[in-house]
């Protein structure tokens, strides 16, 4: 078998196993409702597999390089959803994401100029959602419609996911840590859930399901925190499991605290 031949398959095989993992976790959001399934868009859904993947293709000094430049992209994340958020209250949703996903880029091409440090990558973060996750709650109580899901919209989670996996493993050996880490943190989940969400049940709900992210994205920062020490002192693999540790127990730990305030309400 050729090296080009043994390429393509492999990479098949992470786009495939990216697309699977995104399906599933659509899935149990569909089912379990926009709380739960803001929890479950703020796991590391794409982020995780592109970091797997280039883990088996490069060494932990790459990985916690890539880990130090997406800590601040994870900062310009939660602008996108505050924007989005904003914009979505009167505007159609390609004006929304388009607007969102426009600042993210800028944001991404000011953070790909400074060169970061981790105490430089977790102020920036601190400074974010200081300021957004307040903007953000009064957006988060909206009456929800019924949901009904196309046939259509996971194969295009899937797909997105897919695309962003294949040219994160397929770009990194040429643009090196800090754009492969860049890239890795695209959101590519929420911006499906606007494009897919927003036509079907408006903008308002739309935009409380992303504002409802916020505390989530910030245990994501952690962990992307985490991935860049513990890759440089334990490896990879210890890394990437301790990265993906904390952002099932930080989502697990706001599950419950929301049901404990709704028991408490009732």
């Amino acid at each position: 078998m050729s090296l080009d031949l043994t390429f393509f398959l492999m990479l098949a095989v992470r786009m495939a196993v990216a697309a699977g993992f995104v399906v599933s976790a659509s899935v149990v959001a569909e089912r379990s409702g926009p709380a739960i399934g803001a929890l479950v868009a703020t796991l590391p859904i794409s982020a995780g597999p592109a970091y797997v993947f280039l883990a088996l293709d490069h060494d932990a000094a790459f990985i916690a390089q890539g880990a130090l430049a997406s800590l601040p992209i994870n900062a310009a994340t939660i602008v996108l959803g505050l924007t989005y958020v904003v914009l979505a209250q009167r505007h159609a949703a390609l004006v929304s994401c388009a607007g969102a996903v426009a600042l993210w880029i800028m944001l991404a091409l000011i953070i790909r100029s400074v060169d970061w440090t981790l105490a430089g990558g977790l102020l920036v973060n601190v400074i974010a959602y200081a300021i957004c996750i307040p903007l953000l709650r009064r957006f988060q109580r909206v009456k929800m419609p019924l949901i009904t899901r196309r046939w259509y919209d996971i194969p295009l989670r899937a797909a997105l996911v897919a695309m962003l996996v294949a040219t994160v493993v397929t770009l990194s050996g040429w643009v090196g840590p800090t754009i492969s880490g860049i890239l890795a943190l695209f959101p590519v989940v929420f911006t499906s859930m606007m494009l897919i969400l927003h036509p079907r049940i408006g903008g308002k709900p739309t935009a409380a399901v992303i504002a409802n992210s916020a505390w989530g994205l910030l245990g994501l920062g952690v962990a992307i925190a985490m991935l860049h020490v513990a890759a440089l002192r334990f490896g990879s693999a210890i890394g990437l499991s301790l990265a993906l540790s904390i952002c099932v127990g930080w989502n697990l730990a706001l599950w419950w605290n929301g049901r404990r305030k709704l028991v408490a309400a009732r």
